[in-house]
């Protein structure tokens, strides 16, 4: 008999396989066989949020199907496990991709492949999802476009990679004492990030004792990748923190999901930051004074007891507009001059 673990991530697969060969007719089916009626989606910005498997689809799948006629779903981290509230969760990561032809969200099409990562988070209650979180890197899409129309990154943007271990598939049976194990470290790693900079020694965070010493930090696009910890600092949490020094001060108000899996843990929020951009340094976004919220879901994977992968998505198009700024309006502006038509492309064949 299969744990319940087990059990959860199994009962995803199916939807997980109706979206590799994408059809409307066979993922409308696998969403409505996996969700309880009022299951709740959860979806980044411009979305929102809908309730049942068909206004899911409408809301997120329909127009994308549209714009990218091969539309497929490539997952490369699926791992499940218990939050500190006895949620069971299964968490996926990976990628959709297919040849974009059509407009999508206003983004010109390229006639190319491209790339979008998603982190996905089902909560499953007696063998259905009842909740769904998730985040898609948008402007992931408008860089492959040439229509990112904010700050540049100060990271690495390219093809995110899977685990540089393929096991991101993680196994069955559910292994409850390595899981909190992993889970541990992960927290425990969060508490001594938060020591600074209200501790001004950056030493106090203790990055060699959690941080493997070849670490990757796979960061959204329009903050971009850092290796090691001097590019995770250089290029993410330096400007981060000189943007919003007050990072972790209203732990109270926020509600976690962590949960872990053999070497993997992940965690979701919605949200799970509070913080206010006080201070310039942060994406080029000027100071607003202005307290936000972010949504960050985040997988890590441990290899001789420390962090050496950390894939992370943030809502930033939502972080934007809380501070006033439409970036799907900049978005428009920037590509006046840009035909975004349907793209015919020839078959090569004939």
């Amino acid at each position: 008999m299969m744990d319940r673990h087990t059990e959860n991530k199994a009962l995803i697969a199916p939807l997980r396989e109706a979206m590799y060969n994408f059809s409307e007719a066979g993922v409308r089916a696998a969403l409505s066989a996996v969700s309880a009626p009022d299951a709740v989606f959860r979806l980044c910005e411009p979305f929102g949020d809908s309730t049942g498997a068909d206004a899911f689809y409408d809301a997120a799948y329909a127009e994308l199907f549209e714009a990218w006629p091969d539309l497929e779903r490539r997952d490369y981290i699926v791992m499940a496990g218990t939050d500190d509230y006895e949620g069971d969760w299964v968490g996926c990561g990976g990628y959709y991709t297919g040849v974009f032809t059509g407009p999508w969200l206003d983004i010109p099409p390229t006639g190319h492949q491209v790339t979008m990562r998603f982190h996905e988070f089902f909560r499953i209650v007696d063998g259905k999802v009842v909740e769904f979180q998730a985040l898609w890197d948008v402007p992931e899409v408008m860089m492959q476009a040439n229509a990112w129309p904010m700050a540049p990154s100060l990271g690495r943007e390219f093809h995110v990679p899977g685990p540089a271990t393929q096991d991101g598939f993680v196994p069955g049976p559910h292994d409850e004492a390595k899981g909190e194990e992993t889970r541990q470290h992960i927290i425990e790693m969060l508490e001594h990030l938060k020591k600074h900079p209200s501790d001004p020694d950056p030493q106090s965070m203790e990055m060699d004792r959690f941080w493997h010493p070849r670490m990757n930090w796979y960061g959204p696009s329009g903050i971009g990748t850092g290796r090691g910890i001097a590019g995770f600092r250089n290029w993410h949490q330096i400007p981060f923190l000189n943007g919003m020094p007050d990072r972790g001060f209203e732990r109270a108000k926020i509600k976690y999901h962590f949960f872990g899996d053999g070497e993997y843990a992940a965690v979701t929020g919605w949200p799970n930051m509070i913080q206010t951009v006080t201070h310039d340094g942060w994406m080029g976004i000027a100071p607003a004074g202005k307290k936000i919220t972010m949504k960050s879901l985040d997988f890590w994977r441990l290899e001789d007891g420390k962090i050496r992968e950390n894939w992370v998505l943030v809502d930033l198009i939502d972080a934007y507009k809380q501070l006033g700024v439409d970036v799907f309006a900049r978005l428009r502006e920037f590509n006046k001059a840009r035909n975004i038509a349907r793209i015919d492309i020839p078959d090569g064949m004939s």
